[in-house]
């Protein structure tokens, strides 16, 4: 009972019963003006043909009388059809015509008039119905001048139960395709129910089934496990960030801690303090690099920054951030070197675009210094790092490259996460949020971002879309609004 009462409350079923309803109303309306435009003219015609018998008889009768008119409907009596006539006496005595009897009460009418007569037949005298004339005329004289028209009352009986059996059918059909619609709809929003239940319970892997037809339920429910994959993607990313967090800052925190304690038990003094609080400065001051770092990169995926759009010139950005980092490879013995032609334009954020830069390159001169590169053989490499820009079709391509140890391809892919340092890289300062950075920034301008193999070294190319709309078209309404 409790799946019927759910049944009939079903949107589809009552939507079904809303269309039976509308088309039944609209079927009978049309049914009904039909047969009512064919009653008007059949009895249109009938008063015509009437009217014409009529006055054919009025000119036997001024030209020859009660003989001459009796005679004449003695005729037209034998021919087959559907008029009626009757002509009696003063005393309802039949004189000619063929219509034998009629009720007493027709003869006290004068004018149209329907009454029902009987007629001879296989199986005996049968009623039907006419439509007639009645007239007196001088001496007594009675005429009927009428036709058969039980056809036409035929017709209504068979309109009527047109549409009796018409709405029958059509309810049965409407009831039934509501059900079959209705059921096939609500078991697959069950399903949608059912998985959001199981998500709603923790287990974030649950998907809506798609039963393969493309029809909207199907584009619905693809889109649907799209966002659920996206879910399942931000929480685990969550989880690890948090897992990272907390294994990659407890370190630091410890050390302040240590460092704090350790100042304390000191018997220096003020040097001692002093010391050890420039130093927790230091360190505290990384903390809050990375922290900022981690808010940049949640407010990059989730949409919130990048509302700065103007046209951008990659050349112009490259080569103020190369110019910012040149005395800092000069430090480490590098070379840095740009190749930026003009007129690579991009509508985009351009200080977000320039920190993704400065990430990679500030990447490479930590991590792509040759590695035991002797002077004769410098001639074989032109520069330690090097920064291009190239037009690829519709993609802008702004490259970082070094001649550093690399990264091994199957560690490509992981490096791109938050908090994630090879082991190679753990001596040296850093948070292992400058890919993670870079990666968000692409991710916003519907970009990408790609580690390759230089040969030796790393190939970092970050690809941009050089159409307008390069960011998402919601980044784009907001920054018109």
């Amino acid at each position: 009972m409790t799946a019927l009462i759910k049944f009939f409350q079903t949107t589809t079923f009552r939507l079904s019963m809303t269309y039976f309803a509308l088309f039944g109303a609209a079927a009978t309306v049309a049914i009904a003006y039909i047969y009512w435009n064919t009653t008007i003219l059949l009895s249109r015609q009938l008063e015509q043909t009437i009217q014409a018998e009529i006055q054919g008889l009025q000119e036997q009768y001024k030209q020859g009388g009660m003989a001459q008119l009796a005679a004449t409907v003695a005729e037209r009596s034998q021919t087959p059809g559907n008029s009626l006539y009757l002509v009696t006496d003063s005393r309802a005595r039949h004189i000619a015509g063929n219509l034998q009897k009629v009720s007493p009460e027709l003869w006290s009418t004068v004018g149209r008039v329907e009454f029902v007569y009987r007629r001879p037949a296989e199986g005996g005298p049968e009623k039907r119905l006419a439509f007639a004339s009645v007239f007196r005329l001088p001496g007594g004289f009675r005429l009927i001048v009428g036709r058969d028209i039980e056809d036409r009352r035929e017709f209504g009986r068979i309109i009527s139960s047109t549409v009796l059996w018409g709405l029958g059918v059509m309810a049965i059909l409407g009831i039934g395709g509501g059900y079959l619609v209705s059921r096939n709809l609500l078991s697959r929003i069950e399903a949608v129910t059912a998985t959001s239940r199981t998500i709603m319970s923790g287990d974030l892997t649950g998907r809506v089934p798609i039963s393969g037809s493309g029809d909207e339920l199907d584009r619905l429910s693809q889109s649907l496990n799209d966002m659920l994959d996206r879910i399942e993607q931000l929480m685990n990313g969550l989880r690890e960030v948090s897992d990272n967090i907390a294994h990659d800052l407890k370190t630091p925190l410890n050390r302040l801690r240590n460092r704090v304690e350790g100042a304390l038990r000191d018997p220096s003094g003020e040097a001692a303090y002093r010391e050890a609080l420039e130093r927790t400065i230091e360190e505290a001051d990384d903390l809050i690099r990375t922290f900022n770092a981690l808010l940049s990169i949640a407010r990059l995926e989730a949409g919130a920054a990048g509302k700065t759009l103007e046209d951008v010139d990659l050349a112009l950005v490259v080569k103020d951030v190369a110019e910012l980092y040149e005395p800092l490879a000069e430090e480490q013995g590098l070379t840095l070197s740009v190749d930026a032609p003009d007129g690579v334009m991009l509508v985009g954020d351009r200080q977000l675009l320039g920190q993704a830069l400065a990430n990679l390159i500030d990447n490479a001169i930590k991590y792509g210094a040759p590695v035991a590169k002797p002077r004769e053989a410098k001639s074989d490499i032109l520069d330690d790092i090097s920064v291009y820009v190239r037009h690829c079709g519709e993609i802008a391509e702004i490259a970082v490259e070094d001649h550093g140890v690399g990264i091994p391809a199957q560690e490509r892919d992981r490096v791109l996460k938050r908090f994630v340092r090879l082991e190679a890289s753990r001596s040296r300062p850093g948070s292992g949020l400058g890919l993670s950075l870079a990666a968000a920034v692409a991710h916003l301008h519907n970009g990408e971002i790609r580690l390759e193999d230089n040969q030796p070294g790393l190939k970092v190319v970050l690809g941009l879309p050089l159409k307008q709309g390069g960011l998402s078209l919601e980044l784009n309404n907001r920054a018109s609004a």
